[in-house]
Formats: C-alpha cells, sequence, structure tokens
C-alpha cells in the first residue's frame, strides 16, 4: 500500500497537468464548432474539396460534421493521440524512472515481492487515467450539452468518449513492456512521442486503405469513433485485439520483472 500512494503521489502533478490539458485541446476543439455549424453547407462544399485520400486520413467524414456528436466524434482522434501520450508516458517511466533516478536498489531492499511491487506501480498509473477520464468525461458532457443544437444520443456519447481510456490501457501497457525490457532509458518523453506519433501515422495511412486487417497494425484504428457514431457498438474483434495487447504486454512484463537483474547505475 505504501508503493501504491508514493507512486499515486508522484504522478498527482502530471496527472493534473494532463487532464487540464485534454480539457483545454476539448475547449479549443468545440470553440470551433458554432461557427462551423452556423455555416455548413460552405464548410461542406470546401472540404470535398479534400482529396478522399486527406479526408479519410485525418478521419474526416464531411456528412456528419454539422451535428454536436459528428464533429465530437472527428476532433476525438486528436484527443485520443494526446491521451495515448500520457499512458505511453506513465507506462514508460513505471521502471525506467526508478533505474535512472538510482532508486532501484533501495527499492529491491524492501520486504516485499517484485509481483507486489510492479502490481502497486500498475495501480497507481491505472488510478491516474481513471482520474484523467473522469474530469475528461465530466468536461466533455459540459461542452457538449452547452453547444448542441439538436438533441444527441448521449449513450453514444458515452460510447466515444470512453474509448479515451481503452486507448490510453494498450500504450500503457506497451510502455510497462518497453520499461521493463529496456536496460535503462534516458528520455522517457523521446520514447514515448516516437511510439505514439508512429502508431498515429500508420494509423492515418491504414485509414486510406479499404483492407479492414491493416486496422490491426494501430490501436487508434481499434475504436472507429465514425463507426461508433453510426452502429453505437464497438467492433468486437478490435476489442479482443486490443485487449489481447494489453494481457500479453503485461505477462509479458510481470516475467521479465520477476526474473530481471536491476541495476541502479
Amino acid at each position: 500500500m505504501n508503493i501504491f500512494l508514493h507512486e499515486l503521489n508522484f504522478y498527482k502533478k502530471s496527472t493534473l497537468i494532463w487532464s487540464v490539458s485534454l480539457v483545454a485541446l476539448l475547449v479549443l476543439f468545440m470553440s470551433m464548432y458554432p461557427s462551423i455549424a452556423g455555416d455548413i453547407d460552405s464548410f461542406k462544399k470546401l472540404l470535398e474539396g479534400y482529396p478522399e485520400a486527406v479526408r479519410k486520413a485525418i478521419g474526416l467524414e464531411v456528412e456528419n460534421l454539422g451535428s454536436v456528436l459528428g464533429f465530437y466524434s472527428y476532433i476525438f482522434l486528436y484527443l485520443s493521440l494526446c491521451g495515448a501520450i500520457q499512458g505511453m508516458n506513465i507506462g514508460t517511466s513505471i521502471i525506467s524512472k526508478e533505474i535512472r533516478d538510482k532508486t532501484a536498489d533501495f527499492l529491491m531492499t524492501k520486504p516485499v515481492t517484485r509481483t507486489t511491487i510492479l502490481t502497486a506501480k500498475i495501480l497507481a498509473a491505472l488510478t491516474s487515467l481513471v482520474a484523467t477520464n473522469v474530469v475528461f468525461l465530466a468536461a466533455a458532457g459540459i461542452m457538449l450539452s452547452q453547444m448542441k443544437t439538436e438533441e444527441y444520443s448521449t449513450k453514444t456519447f458515452f460510447m466515444i468518449s470512453v474509448t479515451l481510456f481503452f486507448v490510453q490501457l494498450i500504450f500503457l501497457a506497451l510502455g510497462i513492456v518497453i520499461s521493463v525490457i529496456a536496460r535503462k532509458i534516458k528520455s522517457v518523453l523521446t520514447v514515448s512521442l516516437g511510439t505514439v506519433f508512429a502508431f498515429f501515422i500508420v494509423g492515418m495511412l491504414v485509414s486510406t486503405s479499404d483492407d479492414e486487417a491493416k486496422r490491426y497494425l494501430s490501436p487508434f484504428k481499434y475504436f472507429d469513433t465514425a463507426d461508433i457514431s453510426r452502429t453505437s457498438s464497438y467492433d468486437t474483434s478490435f476489442v479482443l485485439a486490443g485487449a489481447g495487447i494489453v494481457v500479453v504486454s503485461l505477462v509479458i512484463s510481470y516475467i521479465v520483472y520477476i526474473r530481471k537483474d536491476i541495476h541502479a547505475v
């Protein structure tokens, strides 16, 4: 429990910063909606001039931009990008910060197992992400209710919004396995940004293709907000793929961490 509270305290500041940043980005994007909705026909004509491949790459579905939920589902791709960076950043720092700050040896002398240590760290990371998502969900609900021009499905809104947490979980798990496997990570942010943006770019390239199988290459495509808006459901195969990545990454992380020689140098 002491390890959990210590880790939670460590993430307190970053959780606040990420929560405020995501809300600020949401407010910035949603503040554009009234002007777009007010002249939606002209805006649609302008966007229809863009090549179809470009529109697919940036997740733009012109016909849905006029509704508040359609606009929200479009900007959500970029909100999830920021959320993924948070998840990846936390995951990558879970073990690497102990080595980087030369506190690993001290931690290993505590009368607790490595399994307990890693579990406490992961639970603290999850708590941080949950707190961020609660704040974001509340802010998003307020923003959409204030800016709606017609009624929208709260169920669909909730389904879109919670995919932020799902994407963060995937990148958190990937970050943890990288943190455990790597001998030493000098810059967590560099690794986090590099990994997340690589998957994001892959996702953009995948969007230009009609091959559904390629969507498995990027976690950003596992939860297509446009599809969720239309069907109010998730694609089961991609949900299972995301869950598989999380489970496999965590299992590998525990196995490697338990057996790994850790040196605070």
